[in-house]
């Protein structure tokens, strides 16, 4: 992996144990308003500065983390699964079993994916098995396409035709002859689905349908700080910064990931 990649990884592994171990580290609760002035700027005490309450900007980030990371990465594991479980069997089934899945998911997909998330929160709650499920919902149909379309080339192979003629069944079809084939490409999908989850939350978050007070997401954390806007105060940069280098961290470790460019050049 050339260093591009590595600082990628390097800053999503800072914000996994950020999101983990930071919270329980902190000398200050994000949630204690104190004495601070509004929008303090940062000094020896307040690293980040203060919020919109006089809370301190670098607890809240930290808090934060935990809601931002942990929320998309269940969600793109939930998403990526039911997908690519949904693409295996597609792919290893009958055709009009194929065709039943890709309409429905096809049907899913019509709807914007923006539009379905305010419908779901606003319907059932911004809870957060809520937007779990719901980030989760809309991305199963791109989890679900890429599978596919990787799976039914694995399923035409010479040696999957071999493993019925043998008389194996489906599912060791699916399990041991499809995914190992395909788990590395779906790996990489993984990553640009977490980015888009994380996108979705902030933007949630933005319009008030996030993570609910008294906890905070980065999204939320803009949001309720966008007083600070018109002097460009930490205590709104600071949560979009962090938004930013978790998104191009999990680019560049994608981008660079070992063996990719052997394998693209090989396609060229």
């Amino acid at each position: 992996m050339n260093w591009p990649g590595k600082l990628g990884l390097a800053i999503l592994l800072l914000w996994l144990l950020t999101a983990l171990v930071g919270p329980s580290l902190m000398q200050q609760d994000g949630t204690d308003m104190g004495e601070a002035a509004v929008f303090a700027a940062s000094s020896a005490e307040h690293w980040l500065g203060t919020d919109y309450l006089g809370r301190d900007m670098l607890a809240r980030i930290i808090q934060g983390a935990r809601y931002t990371v942990g929320i998309a990465l269940l969600a793109t594991i939930l998403a990526s699964g039911i997908g690519t479980t949904l693409a295996l069997l597609a792919a290893a089934s009958q055709p009009w079993i194929d065709a039943g899945l890709s309409r429905g998911i096809d049907t899913l997909t019509s709807v914007p994916s923006k539009m379905l998330a305010l419908i779901l929160v606003a319907a059932f709650g911004s809870s957060l098995p809520m937007l779990i499920v719901t980030a989760g919902l809309i991305y199963i149909p791109g989890a679900f396409r890429i599978a596919r379309s990787l799976a039914v080339n694995i399923n035409a192979m010479d040696y999957v035709t071999v493993a019925r003629t043998r008389g194996e069944g489906r599912w060791y079809i699916m399990r041991h002859e499809i995914l190992p084939n395909i788990i590395n490409p779906m790996l990489a999908d993984l990553g640009l689905r977490f980015v888009y989850v994380v996108l979705l939350l902030a933007s949630l978050s933005f319009l008030g349908l996030g993570v609910q007070p008294p906890d905070a997401d980065w999204g939320s954390l803009v949001r309720e700080n966008i007083g600070a806007l018109p002097s460009a105060g930490a205590a709104i940069v600071a949560p979009a910064l962090a938004i930013a280098s978790l998104t191009i961290a999990v680019n560049l470790l994608i981008d660079n990931l070992p063996g990719r460019a052997v394998r693209e050049g090989g396609v060229h």
